[in-house]
């Protein structure tokens, strides 16, 4: 059914549940399984003086440490995975990758968020789905 899944994966404990569900629901179904590790870029957003060759390699450590995290994390519970990194905004991120790898489902994990919150931003959550052709499983954290 679920040919080739989609984990996203940002190194939160919400991302490391979905993480996990999704290792399991690729298991079950002896899927085709690919890692996307997201992160938000300091560098897009720092003034260009304050950019150094040290900044950009500190921020590339951070993410790539994120990658090998979780797919080191899938191997050690036998689920092989290919995997890559992406910077940016994760329903962007997201879309594109599952767009181009054609993938049969997304797993993706939530952090519930104050009334406020939610009010005073957009939901990722419902611009993903709007983006994307396969299904979506929500990873809710206990």
């Amino acid at each position: 059914m679920f040919g080739k899944v989609l984990l996203a994966y940002d190194g939160t404990a919400e991302g490391r549940h979905a993480l996990r569900q999704g290792a399991e629901v690729a298991m079950c179904m002896k899927s085709e399984t690919y890692l996307l590790a997201i992160c938000q870029s300091y560098l897009a957003t720092a003034i260009p003086e304050g950019v150094t060759p040290e900044l950009a390699r500190c921020e590339d450590e951070r993410a790539q440490a994120l990658l090998g995290e979780g797919v080191q994390w899938l191997k050690d519970h036998g689920v092989a995975a290919e995997g890559a990194l992406e910077y940016g905004n994760a329903a962007d991120c997201i879309a594109e990758v599952a767009e181009r790898i054609g993938a049969d489902l997304i797993v993706v994990g939530h952090k519930h968020r104050s009334r406020l919150a939610r009010w005073w931003s957009e939901s990722d959550e419902e611009s993903l789905l709007e983006r994307v052709r396969c299904s979506v499983l929500v990873a809710v954290s206990e």
